[in-house]
């Protein structure tokens, strides 16, 4: 029996949580709520998907699991910094969050949608719904912890 926590995935149809024991991350599961097959895909991914305005409502506000969101720009040198901290929360939180990276250049969409004045700017999704947005970057601690409560 292992003591690894079980991953958490949400359902993409009735948006029930299911836990998938570490040992089953690999194997076809179904939602324990309304049958629905589980997007079990999405605890093998290590690194942050690219997000666009074409592709926001299936990356984030469908995803399986919550979703971290990194708008930023590319003339932005706050966010030069700030990306590797961003792809290294992605490969250590794989399995627990989506990491989502949101170009606002490229998607002026989004950006106006979320009225994103400044980058980079953090947007925490969970269930579908916007639960926190935070300007600024932060210490990849400090981030972790965030993100725990909606692990």
């Amino acid at each position: 029996m292992s003591n690894a926590h079980p991953f958490m995935l949400r359902c993409t149809s009735c948006r029930a949580k299911n836990r998938i024991p570490v040992a089953n991350a690999g194997l076809a599961a179904r939602c324990g709520k309304c049958g629905t097959p589980l997007a079990i895909e999405a605890l093998q991914s290590r690194q942050a998907v690219m997000v666009s305005d074409a592709t926001f409502e299936k990356a984030v506000l469908h995803s399986p699991l919550p979703v971290l969101l990194y708008a930023w720009a590319p003339w932005c040198s706050t966010c030069q910094a700030t990306g590797p901290l961003i792809d290294q929360f992605a490969r250590e939180a794989a399995g627990r969050v989506r990491v989502g990276k949101l170009n606002i250049d490229a998607n002026p969409g989004i950006a106006t949608r979320f009225s994103i004045m400044s980058v980079p700017f953090l947007y925490i999704f969970d269930g579908g719904a916007l639960k926190e947005s935070l300007p600024g970057g932060m210490p990849l601690h400090e981030l972790m912890m965030t993100m725990a409560k909606y692990i």
